[in-house]
């Protein structure tokens, strides 16, 4: 695990680093307190079976030890499709306390779907039990993985908005010809007391209209519920259309109109859920197998 720092916004970057100790970590995201303290949770092992965490408590010239958070349980998801990695998503709110998501069977029986599942702390050191966001049912069929997300920074502790975007399959037991992939989106604005009914943002999609790679067809880690300074939340996610002339439709997209919190029953509403599309080309069906490898 190695680090880097930047003063300028990404134009420059300082010498890179290393926690105290290191072992076999795959990923995550660093967040920064309004102290400066920098909390960054990541994935560890080779299994990718626990969540780690270390800080920071100058700016990034040094790094604390590695220590442990959780142990993760997940449910491997059907169909060949690739979440093969597993990433947190991490979000800070205004008084500095961090928010950690990532997905996990622990609530099922015989571990049959994955949850959302979050765990907090002011500190980086001593973290909540893991809570599952209750989108449906423990008895449900719908496995979700892939989560995205965000809070509003101008808020906190139990009046904290949070969004949370993240992908779905309805039956966790399809396969790769019958597998429908949904992207949805939950709220709160207590503090994760409480939390909206599921919106689908998009879907359902099918395992072939997406890119193929060795690990499996994929839309990436590429999720996020960021908040703008109006206080509304953007999901931006990956979707894709069935292909067209052997083009794959595959794209990054927002939520065009915006997500608001608060209300008589103090949840966010998502609006009219209009997608934006980012992208620069379409490519041929196929073109990107084989594209990468994680030895």
């Amino acid at each position: 695990m190695e680090l880097s720092t930047s003063t300028d916004g990404g134009l420059t970057w300082g010498t890179v680093r290393t926690p105290a100790n290191s072992g076999s970590e795959t990923g995550g995201q660093p967040v920064v307190q309004p102290s400066g303290t920098v909390i960054a949770p990541i994935t560890g092992s080779r299994q990718q079976n626990s969540l780690r965490v270390f800080r920071s408590l100058d700016g990034g010239a040094t790094w604390s030890p590695i220590t442990r958070v959780d142990d993760i349980r997940w449910h491997t998801v059907a169909g060949g499709f690739r979440p093969r990695y597993m990433w947190p998503s991490a979000a800070v709110d205004a008084s500095g306390k961090v928010y950690v998501a990532w997905w996990d069977c622990r609530f099922r029986k015989n571990c049959s779907s994955n949850d959302i599942i979050l765990s907090t702390s002011t500190d980086g050191v001593n973290w909540s039990p893991a809570a599952r966001v209750p989108i449906d049912p423990v008895t449900s069929t719908v496995d979700q993985f892939i989560s995205g997300l965000g809070v509003d920074p101008g808020t906190s502790g139990t009046a904290a908005h949070i969004g949370l975007t993240y992908y779905y399959y309805p039956d966790a037991k399809c396969d790769s010809t019958t597998c429908q992939l949904d992207v949805g989106f939950v709220s709160s604005a207590s503090g994760v007391s409480t939390w909206s009914a599921p919106t689908q943002l998009a879907g359902p999609m099918s395992l072939s209209w997406l890119a193929n790679t060795v690990t499996g067809c994929m839309v990436g880690e590429y999720i996020s519920t960021p908040f703008t300074a109006d206080g509304l939340a953007h999901p931006v996610l990956s979707a894709a259309n069935a292909p067209t002339g052997g083009l794959f439709d595959q794209a990054t997209y927002n939520n065009q109109t915006r997500t608001r919190c608060g209300g008589r029953n103090r949840n966010c509403q998502l609006q009219r859920c209009r997608l934006h599309r980012h992208d620069s080309k379409r490519v041929h069906a196929g073109a990107l197998t084989n594209i990468e490898r994680h030895n």
